[in-house]
């Protein structure tokens, strides 16, 4: 056996078939659960698998995933696995244009949806070569264009649950596209083994990874039971996949959501017992203290051990407040990608004082992006990782080109990300280098803006963006979403506030006052949106 990620589900099911393996309730919705064994789940996934190479759909050919959370989309994953299909997820908020460019740069040959997206699906299919297969998940959709796909319950009930898949590979591939936070999304090429190793810690991402495939088991089988992991945010997000296969791969139980409901997941935190939640940064976890506090006040969260956010980072304000009502619970801000993997946990002293500081793994280096050499104490560079690297962008040769570099007998990654490290080796993260702020020849990176931001009592969230100025080249503009019920914050007070915490060069001279900050599902900032509010406010007003 190899670190195949089928493989390795399999030989798990095999020591703990019995193991509840998911929970899923449906939130919004009806509330309806569902509850399956890892036997039931890995029957359930032989069925997709089964149905799709019946449908012609051969080993190496893509599948996308245009799916809200829910049993079929883990159920889709882990059958596109054992039947070597590469699965490729769909942002579900995208548009028909949006679509239109994913399904044909992604190459898709299947498509499994949820009902909901069909009137997008049939929009974006005329224009879509090589996407033959459709799985539609639910019943037809009311005044939608009819589209030619098979119901998901029929797939599975004329297909086997039994397995009879043929051998496969620690090379199979595994794609995960990334909007990230600007530009058109782009496909990361996994090896499966690479992903294991970099995405999944090798099958302990708090420990010592394993020494071989079977060691995987053997550790499930010697260990017990009793941890859920809840990922909160959409699966269609590298981070809630990767965190559902953790939960695999240690044999434990995870617990889904349809969709991100507040109260529910307090509720589901406290009926399931929750350990783990995963999430990311403040657009998730301020709704949680704001219910603990108001309707959800008491909620039983003592099985709760751990919080963790990845993609965008928990501010030490709203960490403060979530302590405060959950005392117990570990707070980590992780650093990952999706073309890295895990890189490392902000230190505890990291804030808006010091900056969103990481310990780092072996792997993970700051370099100068044009020679790719470590960079100097002190010295800006850019964050890169070694080792078990994606194989590159899906259909870019000249993006991988520029993200992707050997040296040594070791491939790398060139990660966006603009960093310094101290003489202890803590990796200090300035900011993602295509959004720093040139003004005046100083450079502003938005997310420590953001911070000091989000410190500010009155401030429920803010982006940050650099809008053109005649003087400076750009100046630093602060897009703010007020709290409910608080006077609106004028750019004097933003001002006041941020003097004490940042540098002159790096306070707002613009504030644009917003109903509500745009974001993706999983709290991602959207800086496209921002720059164009901010943009738009300041042509205004001159205009005015």
């Amino acid at each position: 056996m190899e670190y195949n990620l089928a493989d390795l589900f399999e030989s798990i099911v095999d020591v703990v078939p019995d193991r509840e393996a998911l929970v899923y309730i449906d939130h919004p919705g009806t509330g309806a659960e569902r509850r399956l064994t890892y036997a039931e789940l890995d029957a359930a996934a032989n069925r997709v698998a089964h149905h799709l190479i019946d449908a012609g759909i051969r080993p190496g050919e893509h599948l996308g995933l245009h799916l809200y959370n829910g049993v079929e989309y883990l159920q889709t994953l882990l059958g596109c696995l054992k039947a070597r299909i590469v699965p490729v997820n769909v942002n579900y908020r995208y548009v028909e244009e949006e679509l239109v460019y994913l399904y044909r740069d992604a190459d898709l040959a299947a498509l499994v949806f949820d009902t909901e997206f069909t009137g997008r699906v049939a929009a974006a299919l005329p224009r879509t070569d090589g996407l033959r297969h459709l799985v539609r998940v639910g019943p037809p959709a009311e005044g939608a264009p009819p589209v030619d796909a098979v119901p998901f319950d029929r797939a599975e009930a004329d297909a086997s649950p039994l397995r009879g898949f043929g051998e496969r590979s620690a090379d199979d591939q595994f794609i995960i596209y990334t909007g990230g936070t600007t530009g058109m999304p782009k496909g990361v090429m996994w090896r499966q083994e690479d992903l294991f190793f970099s995405g999944l810690g090798g099958g302990a991402p708090t420990g010592e990874p394993v020494g071989s495939p079977g060691e995987l088991a053997e550790r499930v089988a010697a260990g017990g039971d009793g941890i859920t992991f809840f990922p909160t945010p959409p699966l269609m997000h590298g981070t809630s996949t990767l965190t559902a296969f953790i939960a695999l791969d240690f044999g434990q139980r995870i617990a889904l959501h349809r969709k991100y409901v507040p109260e529910e997941v307090l509720r589901t935190i406290e009926k399931e017992k929750v350990t783990s939640v995963s999430l990311v940064g403040d657009a998730m976890l301020r709704p949680l203290v704001d219910a603990l506090r108001g309707p959800l006040k008491g909620t039983d969260l003592s099985a709760l051990f751990s919080v963790s956010s990845s993609g965008a980072i928990m501010s030490e304000t709203v960490r403060e407040q979530f302590a405060e009502l959950a005392p117990h619970v570990m707070l980590l801000n992780n650093f990952g990608s999706s073309e890295s993997g895990f890189n490392g946990t902000a230190t505890a002293d990291s804030g808006p004082e010091k900056g969103f500081r990481l310990q780092v793994n072996s792997r993970t280096m700051v370099v100068d992006p044009a020679t790719h050499e470590p960079v100097a104490v002190g010295e800006p560079g850019r964050i890169a990782q070694r080792g078990h690297v994606p194989l590159g962008y899906y259909n870019d040769p000249v993006k991988t080109a520029e993200t992707f570099f050997q040296r040594g007998d070791e491939r790398w990654v060139l990660l966006g990300d603009m960093a310094t490290v101290d003489e202890e080796g803590i990796v200090t993260v300035l900011g993602r280098g295509s959004q720093c702020i040139n003004t005046g020849g100083e450079k502003v990176y938005p997310e420590e803006v953001e911070q000091a931001l989000k410190a500010h009592p009155d401030v429920y969230d803010a982006l940050v963006a650099g809008v053109p100025d005649a003087t400076w080249g750009n100046r630093v503009a602060a897009v703010v979403q007020p709290r409910a019920g608080v006077p609106v914050p004028t750019l004097d007070d933003i001002q006041a506030h941020c003097r004490a915490r940042l540098a002159g060069y790096k306070i707002p001279r613009q504030l644009v006052i917003a109903e509500e900050i745009q974001r993706s599902p999983s709290g991602k900032a959207d800086y496209r949106w921002a720059r164009s509010a901010a943009t738009e406010a300041a042509a205004e007003a001159t205009a005015g």
